[in-house]
């Protein structure tokens, strides 16, 4: 292949919560170079040694630029050093990695003259802008306000970190099902059906949906049909037939589905063959109440799973939860009041509310994790609840997942309207491309609650605010 002109390749110039969301992300720019700010090596040095669950990721994207540059002159650490032969295939980074002493611009050169590191940064962007004209510079940043402040200050190119962004609106989403207009049957030209055991299978083209993916819910209009995607070839779906009736009339640990939505969650949380079930939807589609039933009722009922564990992130200023008092258990109480919610309500018609909680938390072996405490364990046969996993990255996501051992199945539910994260936005969170990545794969179920059914005002505020 011919070689690019050097004109033709950018110049990336990276925040330090870029190298903070995904720490090896420097090595993502594939021919372009990456230019790291002193400011943002100062900022991630502050950052390692501090109590936030993302001191780690401070101290991986450190090392992992060591490696790269340790042997570099200063000289060459300007210039830029060759991240040739870092990584394999299409995407393998072939550009330079580079440090910019941002600190010693002639004040004539800058256009903030605060010394905050987010101006500091911008400046280094403009400075490289003028100096490496025509080729184009890209400030690379997930804060808003940064990218304001930067195109104001006139720097051309001002980019969001989209590496990791799978679709490019919220709307594209996988729901987890296809809702066919009118009655199914009148769409099917051919279908071949066989019985295995109680359950009917059918096998229809692939012309009908060819989106398709496995563990894809499929019902209609007319309330007439409800199935599932069971395998796939290049040319048909195998459906297991669910029965819309049937559905509706599954219940667990005493609750029954209020809409069909909430039904194909609840036969993707009861499948044993399911090992991972997302769970989105807004405020009020019951995502927390259904998890907790199915998890009682597969371990309790069923005897399927030894422990139920709850965990959830908690919000940067409870971080570190030491200063609450009692067992972990007892310091996460405050952040998974939902949970304890849920089970009140689960059991709102017993004579002893209280009591009945205290029995089932300790019969199910209910046990309250803080997400920053789960990295390094290895959970066994259990079922894993991951509430407001809207607020996670895809790193951390990752982290939780791969905790899970044999046996464990994971049910991770959040609502995307909600995330209270400075740098995630719906279509970066972790949750988001957790949906996305995991569409293919047999051993997990999407479904988008979108009904809100905790009340009337609920389901008008979420309509109408």
């Amino acid at each position: 292949m011919p070689k690019k002109k050097v004109t033709d390749t950018k110049i990336y110039v990276l925040d330090t919560n870029i190298l903070l969301h995904e720490p090896l992300a420097f090595l993502s720019f594939k021919e372009h170079d990456v230019v790291v700010p002193m400011t943002v090596l100062e900022e991630l040095d502050y950052i390692k040694d501090s109590k936030k669950d993302v001191a780690r990721d401070a101290r991986v994207s450190i090392r992992s630029m060591e490696d790269l540059l340790h042997n570099a002159t200063p000289e060459q650490l300007v210039a830029g050093v060759s991240m040739a032969g870092r990584g394999s295939g299409v995407s393998a980074p072939s550009g330079t990695l580079s440090i910019f002493a941002d600190h010693g611009l002639p004040i004539e050169q800058q256009v903030f003259t605060s010394n905050e590191n987010d101006n500091r940064i911008i400046n280094a962007a403009l400075h490289l802008q003028g100096m490496k004209a025509p080729r184009q510079v890209v400030l690379v940043t997930k804060d808003i306000n940064m990218r304001l402040k930067a195109k104001g200050a006139g720097l051309a190119h001002v980019e969001d970190y989209r590496t990791d962004q799978l679709v490019s609106d919220i709307k594209y989403l996988s729901k987890g099902y296809h809702v066919f207009p009118g009655n199914f049957w009148d769409k099917v030209k051919s279908v071949d059906s066989r019985s295995e055991g109680r359950d009917t299978i059918h096998t229809i083209d692939r012309k009908l949906l060819p989106e398709a993916y496995v563990n894809e819910f499929l019902i209609d209009e007319s309330h007439s049909f409800a199935g599932l995607v069971e395998s796939i070839t290049e040319d048909s779906l195998e459906v297991l037939d669910l029965g819309y009736e049937r559905m509706m009339g599954r219940s667990a640990w005493g609750i029954s589905p209020k809409n069909i939505g909430q039904a194909m969650g609840m036969h993707a949380l009861l499948d044993p063959h399911i090992d991972l079930v997302i769970l989105t939807g807004p405020a009020g589609s019951g995502k927390t109440l259904l998890a907790l039933a199915a998890a009682l009722e597969m371990v309790v009922e069923k005897n399927m799973y030894d422990k139920i564990i709850v965990t959830r992130s908690t919000p940067e200023i409870a971080e570190s939860i030491g200063f609450l008092p009692g067992t972990e258990e007892e310091k996460m109480a405050p952040w998974l009041a939902a949970i304890t919610d849920s089970l009140e309500v689960l059991h709102k018609n017993d004579e002893n509310v209280k009591g009945s909680m205290n029995y089932i938390m300790e019969k199910a072996n209910i046990q309250f994790k803080s997400v920053n405490f789960m990295r390094g364990r290895s959970i066994q046969n259990a079922i894993v609840i991951l509430d407001e996993s809207q607020n996670l990255t895809a790193s951390q996501l990752k982290t939780i997942i791969t905790r899970c051992g044999e046996g464990t199945k994971l049910i991770c539910s959040g609502n995307l309207a909600q995330i209270d994260s400075n740098y995630l936005s719906a279509v970066t969170s972790g949750l988001t491309y957790l949906v996305e990545k995991f569409k293919n794969f047999s051993g997990s179920a999407t479904m988008n609650l979108d009904g809100v059914v905790r009340s009337r005002l609920a389901e008008f505020a979420e309509t109408q605010l």
